[in-house]
């Protein structure tokens, strides 16, 4: 049987409880929403493949097992997404995109980026005697806080050559590089149309 006092005692215990919730937890110890993924382009914005449509993956967290040709050891794995497409034939794609920490930190990455694939072709033959490679540079785009097209064609002896394109941009603290690819040469890249694909990559980031 409960006693006046222990009644009062209850109540007390529990009126103090309930103002326990009310009181705001230190700055220190709050809860911080984990960090959401940037917006993604879908196959309908890359080039058309000129007999089958595009199959795109879900949005991945982190770096790809194989990261694309020109991109090795430059993308940080934390705050990385990325999402691949397909063709039936032998047309890929990929976008990746990292949320830096800060925009400055972001534009830092965006220059090691365009480093990276400018000195790729390079790079490629310097690792590879008896290939050969090129690049183009297609230009800047006035997206966000600006992009950049570059092309690189490599080839083999007695084996089909390859072409790459790559967008790479920045809107605030996010950077994206898109990247498609396939048997040929530069002269076969749809450079119009991944232009278009670059500013939708970019634009899209911070819906």
């Amino acid at each position: 049987m409960l006693t006046g006092i222990t009644v009062r005692r209850t109540a007390a215990a529990l009126a103090a409880a309930a103002a326990l919730l009310l009181i705001p937890a230190p700055a220190g110890t709050a809860a911080t929403a984990a960090p959401t993924a940037p917006g993604f382009i879908d196959g309908t914005d890359l080039p058309p493949h000129p007999t089958s449509p595009w199959y795109a993956d879900e949005v991945t967290k982190g770096l790809p097992e194989f990261p694309p040709i020109c991109l090795e050891g430059v993308l940080p794995e934390a705050g990385s997404w990325h999402r691949r497409f397909g063709t039936e034939y032998d047309t890929g794609a990929v976008q990746l995109s990292v949320r830096s920490a800060t925009p400055a930190a972001a534009a830092r990455l965006v220059r090691s980026l365009e480093r990276k694939v400018a000195a790729c072709a390079a790079d490629w033959l310097r690792a590879t005697p008896g290939g050969t490679a090129s690049w183009e540079d297609y230009g800047t785009l006035p997206v966000e806080e600006g992009a950049h097209v570059y092309g690189v064609h490599t080839s083999l002896p007695e084996s089909e050559p390859g072409v790459h394109l790559f967008g790479i941009g920045r809107d605030g603290s996010t950077v994206t590089v898109a990247q498609w690819g396939q048997m040929g040469n530069l002269s076969d890249a749809p450079v119009a149309g991944f232009r278009r694909t670059t500013t939708t990559a970019v634009n899209r980031l911070n819906p």
